[in-house]
């Protein structure tokens, strides 16, 4: 049975693969706004407004004009402040940022064949983490010269990260294009902080990088 399943899915790859019309790809530009978050990562917890942009690619996928592979490799801003509602003190003024080279493989399929037309997208992303801004912390554990004082807990992200992103958007023509994403984390972007003293649950729960983007993009011709 299992070999049933390994052969029946190497089938369905090969078949795929094989309607993937890389000499049709098209090339494009995207940009736009983040707003991230963190989960159980740090007390108090804000949101944080940051941007991505880079390039993408859209290759299409059999002979309707309907479905496509949409790899893109972004400039990728997260992380998260401590500008949480109904807080203030200690903290409040923080900034966790986390800075990425990213990486999303999207399959995306329009509603259609039209040439205006809604369309979806769902894929993983794997972030590189680039850079790592950190201003004001609630706690001690990211500056270098205190590190040795507690036992490996520190706030020091993830270098590589793996999320699983969709979302809907339209396009006007095949050229521009809106689209309104939801990025979920699935790896822990501070494994550190695990190590942290104490009794809230929080502490050992997985600290997701949670992000939901709005871009823009334009597709060459």
């Amino acid at each position: 049975m299992k070999k049933l399943l390994i052969l029946s899915a190497t089938a369905l790859c090969s078949s795929l693969f094989s309607q993937i019309k890389w000499k049709e790809a098209r090339f494009g530009l995207k940009g736009g706004l983040n707003y991230a978050r963190v989960s159980n990562a740090h007390n108090p917890s804000g949101p944080r407004l940051t941007l991505h942009g880079g390039a993408l690619t859209l290759i299409p996928i059999g002979k309707e004009n309907q479905f496509y592979l949409q790899p893109e490799v972004l400039y990728y801003g997260a992380g998260e402040t401590g500008k949480q509602k109904g807080k203030s003190g200690n903290g409040y003024n923080a900034v966790y940022g986390n800075s990425y080279i990213s990486v999303p493989l999207f399959f995306k399929a329009y509603f259609s064949e039209a040439q205006s037309e809604f369309f979806g997208l769902i894929g993983p992303r794997f972030n590189f983490l680039i850079g790592q801004n950190v201003k004001n912390p609630s706690k001690p554990y990211y500056a270098p010269e205190q590190l040795h004082e507690y036992a490996g807990v520190n706030g020091k992200a993830n270098a590589f990260g793996v999320a699983i992103g969709a979302g809907i958007g339209y396009s006007y023509n095949r050229k521009f294009e809106i689209t309104g994403q939801l990025d979920y984390g699935l790896t822990n972007t501070y494994p550190n902080l695990l190590r942290e003293f104490g009794t809230d649950k929080a502490i050992g729960a997985k600290k997701r990088e949670i992000v939901v983007g709005v871009g823009i993009s334009y597709i060459l011709d």
